[in-house]
């Protein structure tokens, strides 16, 4: 037999290095070469104007936490604090049209300070008042992080407190003195995702070298994580270990003091939190010996699961139909708390523990909307809700989920005219005849000519949601403009559960895009848009999503935004923390695998000659997550093929592409700018 020819080296694969000199200056240049074709456009001026004007107005909604000690906290970004500042105030004052905010952590001062662009990444904060946190903050929005223990009550770092060097860390409060870390304890100990693999218990006053060792994974994992359960007073009752085995695999263990024991659940299940002595789990599979489907919502008595660790027993709290998902949990003092969607359209149930059982209570909120929880407390039984439609401006409301009664907090002002338009639901078919929905924000009187340049969103993995919201950016830069804007809820997102999701992994990856060209069709067909008209976004997921619409059905669009994506889909697994998504798209290493991914990887599925319109790619030189090798690397094919390309690369911003609303505003007049010379001119 004859051995397969060996595969000719990658001429690109220099712009894999990251700060890489050759490969910064290709980025450079390419970014100098496409923003005076983008922003030496007329339009680009006014649009930017007013994409800095939504992004950094202050009467935008705070999304606001219950703290343990009773006040709103919330992190808020403005043009006078472009980093942004950590900051509390009281329920009274924050029902006031003015409230009176207390600086927590200032970081625009912090960044000043230090000299780093510090990007705020959350705080971990010990119950039950949150005084004491673990702030996260990162260099230029990457996704690896310092970790610095915070006072919020005295408003300043704990003077020799817990700190961590800079990595993609995982900890846990046990109590005021312990701390469960998984980070990169000696350099490069870390899995081949880059995520770390061992945990340690760490004690106040101790160096890190003297944190105690009580679990190890593989390097072959993604990731290991610590949780600890606490009761609503604060006192943890289980300390877990979440061992990823891929993205969606998962070993529970927990921590007893004779050592880690693995529990007997499901790995495609997920802890979603603790209450009333019950562990609340989602299910992403089936569960055929305890009797449960995948989408289920069960509940495990944690004594019971404590003393028979090989047989855990549940108990059903929810099961959604075929056309609803359970998007969010959460957990107050006494209750647990689910968003569910019914064919994308949100409510909220309350169940409380009722004997073996649950009862459910709906709260009386918004219908036909997309609703949030934005914060659950542990001290009692409020709820931070956030309530939002294509057209409606976003609404906050304080619920209590033991006695109903939701109370409207804030209220967006309208931040585009939207009494033209109007929301609509079509149905799409996709090659397996599987229906598929999307949504259709349109003007009133539109005409069904095909002369409607239209902006096609989607994702399609990861079970992720994309429900309806009100884009205020969208609203005014396309809608006021007279575009029309589509979001598509396609096969490997979560609109309709688990079941959605794993009908698009792996081997069966092609569904996701067939379901995406069903709706590109789909809108053409309705006279809607036409390929002249119709421009597609995406980014990450929806990136490598954009690039396998280029590669495999260019006849249909005539701009493509492509941001911070997936390329490369035969390299993935070696370029940033590709390793961990093997569970998502497939193993190239594995033939039937490889075999598919080489199908629709986009990089290796470009080529010359073909009606491929002018593309936008963007990515982020500080992105460790997507690396921006990526889009470098289908730029430069791109060039050597001959094709006309736009390609922008800011230098920090990480995974989100922005470190700041200021750069946020500038990419998005960049991208509808472009939008308009492609489907308006």
């Amino acid at each position: 037999m004859v051995a397969a020819p060996a595969p000719k080296p990658d001429p690109y694969a220099y712009l894999e290095q990251i700060d890489g000199a050759k490969a910064l200056a290709f980025a450079k240049a390419e970014t100098d070469r496409s923003l005076p074709q983008l922003q030496d456009d007329p339009r680009y001026g006014a649009l930017h104007a007013e994409a800095l004007k939504i992004v950094t107005a202050k009467d935008r909604i705070p999304a606001v936490a219950i703290a343990g000690d009773g006040a709103l906290r919330n992190f808020w970004q403005d043009a006078d604090h472009v980093q942004g500042v950590w900051r509390a105030t009281s329920l009274a004052s924050y029902r006031t049209a003015e409230p009176e905010w207390r600086t927590l952590l200032d970081v625009d001062a912090l960044s000043k300070a230090e000299g780093v662009t510090w990007v705020f990444g959350g705080a971990s904060c010990l119950k039950p008042d949150d005084r004491l946190c673990l702030v996260r903050l990162s260099n230029g929005g990457k996704d690896a992080a310092i970790v610095r223990e915070f006072d919020a009550q005295a408003g300043k770092f704990v003077d020799g407190g817990f700190s961590l060097p800079e990595a993609k860390s995982n900890s846990a409060w046990i109590d005021r003195d312990t701390l469960a870390v998984a980070t990169e304890w000696t350099k490069g100990e870390v899995t081949q995702s880059g995520y770390p693999y061992i945990v340690k218990l760490w004690k106040r006053g101790e160096p890190l070298s003297s944190a105690r060792e009580v679990f190890r994974g593989s390097v072959k994992d993604v990731a290991v994580s610590p949780l600890v359960l606490r009761d609503p007073d604060g006192r943890a009752q289980a300390v877990l270990l979440e061992r990823a085995l891929d993205f969606f695999n998962t070993e529970h263990v927990l921590l007893t003091d004779s050592g880690p024991v693995k529990l007997a659940l499901p790995t495609r299940s997920t802890i979603q939190g603790y209450v009333a002595g019950q562990v609340a789990l989602t299910l992403e599979q089936d569960w055929p010996e305890a009797g449960f489907k995948e989408g289920d919502l069960v509940a495990l008595d944690l004594a019971e699961l404590k003393a028979d660790l090989a047989h855990p027993r549940a108990h059903l709290v929810l099961r959604p139909t075929r056309s609803q998902a359970i998007e969010e949990v959460a957990t107050t003092r006494d209750r647990l708390v689910v968003a569910l969607y019914d064919d994308v359209k949100g409510e909220v149930l309350a169940f409380a523990r009722n004997g073996a059982g649950w009862t459910a209570t709906r709260l009386d909120l918004p219908k036909d909307s997309s609703i949030h929880i934005g914060s659950a407390s542990d001290r009692d039984d409020r709820l931070i809700l956030n309530v939002t439609s294509f057209l409606e401006p976003d609404t906050q409301w304080l619920a209590d989920a033991a006695a109903g009664h939701p109370e409207k907090l804030k209220s967006l002002p309208a931040r585009f005219d939207a009494s033209k338009d109007v929301v609509e639901q079509y149905w799409a078919t996709s090659r397996d005849g599987t229906k598929v929905p999307y949504f259709v924000v349109r003007p009133k009187a539109m005409k069904l000519d095909g002369s409607n340049p239209t902006l096609l969103y989607a994702y399609g993995g990861f079970q992720v949601s994309q429900t309806p919201a009100y884009a205020a950016t969208v609203g005014k830069l396309w809608l006021e403009k007279g575009g029309v804007y589509v979001v598509a809820n396609i096969r490997g997102g979560g609109e309709f559960g688990p079941r959605w999701h794993n009908a698009g992994l792996k081997l069966n990856r092609m569904r996701v895009y067939e379901d995406f060209f069903a709706v590109s069709r789909d809108l053409i067909a309705r006279k809607i848009t036409s390929p002249r008209r119709l421009g597609i976004m995406g980014g990450s997921n929806g990136g490598l999503l954009m690039g396998v619409a280029l590669t495999k059905h260019p006849e249909l669009y005539r701009a493509i935004v492509i941001q911070v994506p997936l390329f490369d889909m035969i390299g993935y697994t070696h370029i940033g923390a590709g390793a961990s998504w093997v569970g998502e798209y497939g193993d190239p290493a594995i033939p039937a695998e490889r075999k598919v991914l080489l199908s629709y990887s986009p990089y290796q599925n470009l080529r010359a000659g073909q009606p491929y319109p002018k593309v936008f790619l963007e990515t982020s030189t500080k992105d460790d997550r997507v690396h921006p090798a990526h889009a470098r690397k289908a730029a430069a094919k791109l060039e050597a093929l001959g094709y006309d390309f736009l390609y922008y690369e800011n230098m920090e911003g990480g995974h989100a592409a922005a470190a700041n609303l200021n750069e946020r505003a500038l990419r998005v007049a960049l991208e509808y700018t472009y939008l308009m010379q492609r489907l308006m001119d």
